[in-house]
């Protein structure tokens, strides 16, 4: 498929005695090229990413990642189904706190994965990383539930029979030796 994405995160300021601020994801949204005048001159890089900031409010900044794009694999399908069906199908992006010299504290919120399967995002959180959802865009939606439609089967179930439902013949191999 391929299609370019860019991330928006947030910094917003947080009248906490705890915290100063929080990180979250603002929005994902398809790249056309709209913001491609917005980073003439990129803020942040690392590898592909790039980011600036777009907006800065006095409580709160905005900031713009692109060089993500959304591929689809047929083994991630059952990933993309389970999203899909679910009540609220979503983006999930991956983001990191990195190193950075533009503010204070010494860290900046950057994206590193933009996916679509429940099942990639899964093994993303059980791995500690921090994993946000974003509704996502009906057209996307029915590009993704097209993909499903002609990559998804679901795995035949098989039953495994208890060992008592098994008869005299429980316990006894093939050889004729009893199980130990």
């Amino acid at each position: 498929m391929g299609i370019a994405l860019t991330v928006s995160m947030r910094y917003e300021k947080i009248d906490n005695p705890w915290i100063s601020h929080r990180w979250a994801l603002d929005e994902v949204m398809v790249d056309i090229g709209q913001f491609n005048h917005l980073l003439d001159q990129p803020v942040f890089l690392l590898d592909q990413i790039q980011g600036c900031q777009i907006e800065s409010e006095e409580l709160d900044q905005r900031w713009l990642f692109k060089g993500f794009s959304l591929n689809l694999f047929a083994d991630e399908s059952e990933g993309y189904f389970l999203n899909i069906t679910s009540e609220k199908p979503c983006w999930f992006v991956m983001w990191r706190l990195e190193e950075t010299d533009l503010f204070l504290d010494g860290q900046i919120a950057v994206p590193h994965r933009v996916m679509l399967s429940y099942n990639e995002a899964a093994r993303l959180l059980d791995g500690g990383e921090q994993v946000d959802q974003y509704p996502i865009d009906p057209l996307i939606f029915a590009s993704v539930k097209q993909f499903v439609d002609e990559n998804y089967r679901p795995e035949v179930k098989k039953r495994h029979r208890p060992e008592s439902f098994k008869g005299a013949a429980r316990g006894v191999q093939k050889t004729g030796e009893v199980k130990s």
